[in-house]
Parts: structure tokens; sequence; C-alpha cells
């Protein structure tokens, strides 16, 4: 199994930044994708975006396209959430996810949270007016 803890959530304004971190441990080895989902109050658990553990694969949510930046970096088991010009609307708890299945096409169902079978515990983010 991998276990995973995600930091670096707080309250910022309108148009500020933060950058979320989510270390991985256990079997690393078996990791397949990262995610990034948030999910707000009295809202469904929403995708925001994801990456592959070995080569260049990225994808994003609509909403977070052209904001956030996923990135990684596998000699500290750690990927990261670089979120820019955001709005109240980001406001929510953020999770990190790990997919352990390997499919012939990566990006197939990359922003279903079915998908992904080990989970944080979430950062809260707030952002105000």
């Amino acid at each position: 199994q991998v276990q995973l803890v995600e930091s670096g959530g707080g309250l910022v304004q309108v148009g500020g930044s933060l950058r979320l971190s989510c270390l991985a441990s256990g079997k690393i080895f078996s990791i397949n994708a990262v995610g990034w989902f948030r999910q707000a109050p009295g809202k469904e658990r929403e995708f925001g975006a994801a990456i592959s553990w070995v080569g260049n694969n990225t994808y994003y949510g609509e909403s977070v396209k052209d904001r956030f930046t996923i990135s990684r970096d596998n000699a500290k088991n750690t990927v990261y959430l670089q979120m820019n010009g955001l709005k109240p609307e980001d406001t929510a708890v953020y999770y990190c996810a790990v997919r352990h299945l390997r499919r012939a096409y990566w990006y197939y169902n990359i922003d279903n949270s079915r998908e992904y079978d080990s989970w944080g515990r979430g950062t809260q983010v707030t952002v105000s007016s």
C-alpha cells in the first residue's frame, strides 16, 4: 500500500498563490499516477490534475487549467500542485490520490476518482475575497 500526506494548505487572498505537497511512502514502485482532487462543502469531489509517476504525462481539469501546475520530485517521493490566480471558488479540501492500475492508455479515466485507490486525508485551502 501507499500512504499519502498532503500539506501546504491555508488561507490566501483572491489572486494569491499556494503550493500543495503530497508526500508518498510505502510501495512507491506500484504508483502509476498521482492525482489532486478537491471537495467543497455540499459539492461532489472534483478532479484537479494528475501526473504520471514515470514519464511526462499530465492532465488538468477545466476549472484549474492554465492556473494550476502539477509536478513531481521522485527523489523526494513528492508531488506538488502549484496554484496561482486563486479564486473564492477554489476554496475546498484538497486531496491527493494514487492510481495503481496501469492502463494501456494512461489518460483513460484519469479524471475519475474511482480510478484511485489510495487517498490522503486532505488539506484545507481557503480563498478569501
